[in-house]
């Protein structure tokens, strides 16, 4: 048995540098065009549907930078690297909520649970809630006394197991939906992620890639119409029920690869740094950075910064703070703090609530 164990490690040790390398090389969604000898890049800002998928969850990884495929060891990973969701022993519980930009609703819940042998499986929801606002067309621009929102959701089930003491992967299928008054559109996607921890123990890798799935595209009542094709000619057809013709988009693919090293690692102390690179198919590429500070699995002290290196981007310093306390023998809980600099666009505050059980 040990030495099946051993040859399943030696070939990951191989296998795990292929994925990344593929990784790395799949194909980059900018285009370039090129027009005397210079190339210019077209990042794709804005082309994809469900944009919620890109905001992130989880008060802790938030504080870190957005910096956790690496680290994820709780029920955030089911947004961040599904593999993380070996790291969970017992079962568990995650609530976090942020009033996003503009007055936005945010929240994430999810339950998860060690099966033991036989791997983790969790199930999340992400919920975004934009409140009502005022229907304004272009001859009642006041408003027309009607009230409009937009809500957006995704249900979510992973399953992750550790197939050696070094190499855990994961997945996740989820169901994303996206609503804007009376139109709707949906999709079902999946991720995949991979966690190692390298010979070096105190150095874990990992990569994740999320949102894999078909493109969306808006139907409803609010894009029928009534016209009459042939206004100046009786004895017609006076009225045809039309649709307007709505273009279909990709979700917002992304392609992360992390590394988290424990720098610091007593009874005492505990020091995480975390490196994320980001690979978004409808923006450019860019850097997440954390570093976590722990005082005996009590109180916990985090900075970030998020979005290095992204065009025209407003995304930035990152910090926030946690408090883990003990209620029994077999159940924890802890509240996690963090902060956003979003620049011109000011600031949002993350909270989340963790029991573990």
């Amino acid at each position: 048995m040990m030495s099946t164990l051993n040859s399943i490690d030696q070939k990951m040790n191989v296998l795990l540098p292929s994925i990344l390398c593929l990784l790395l090389v799949l194909p980059s969604s900018a285009q370039s065009l090129k027009d005397g000898g210079e190339t210019e890049t077209i990042t794709k800002v804005g082309t994809t549907a469900a944009q919620f998928l890109k905001i992130g969850v989880g008060a802790r990884a938030v504080g870190m930078g957005g910096s956790f495929v690496a680290e994820a060891n709780d029920l955030s990973a089911l947004y961040w690297n599904p593999a993380g969701l070996s790291k969970i022993r017992g079962g568990a519980v995650q609530f976090s909520t942020t009033q996003y930009l503009a007055d936005i609703s945010y929240s994430y819940a999810a339950v998860g649970f060690n099966l033991g042998g036989m791997g983790t499986m969790a199930a999340s929801l992400l919920y975004l809630d934009s409140g009502d606002m005022e229907v304004r067309t272009v001859n009642e621009p006041g408003g027309t006394g009607e009230k409009f929102s937009k809500q957006d959701m995704a249900l979510q089930v992973s399953y992750a197991r550790s197939l050696t003491d070094r190499f855990s992967i994961g997945t996740t299928v989820k169901y994303i939906r996206e609503k804007i008054w009376h139109s709707t559109a949906s999709a079902t996607a999946f991720d995949i992620g991979i966690l190692f921890t390298t010979p070096y123990e105190d150095l874990r890798l990992g990569a994740s890639m999320s949102n894999f799935g078909p493109k969306m595209q808006m139907t409803g009542r609010d894009i029928i119409f009534a016209i009459d094709p042939t206004v100046n000619q009786e004895g017609t057809v006076e009225i045809v029920n039309s649709e307007y013709l709505l273009d279909s988009y990709p979700l917002p693919l992304m392609f992360r690869v992390g590394l988290a090293w424990d720098a610091i690692d007593t009874a005492d102390h505990r020091v995480v740094l975390t490196t994320d690179a980001a690979h978004p198919n409808d923006n450019s590429e860019y850097v997440n950075t954390g570093a976590e500070y722990s005082f005996r699995d009590l109180l916990a002290l985090r900075a970030g910064y998020r979005n290095a290196f992204e065009k025209d981007g407003e995304q930035g310093l990152t910090w926030g703070a946690g408090l883990n306390f003990r209620i029994d023998r077999s159940t924890r809980a802890s509240f996690d703090y963090a902060y956003a600099d979003f620049g011109r666009l000011e600031q949002t505050h993350w909270y989340s609530f963790n029991l573990m059980f």
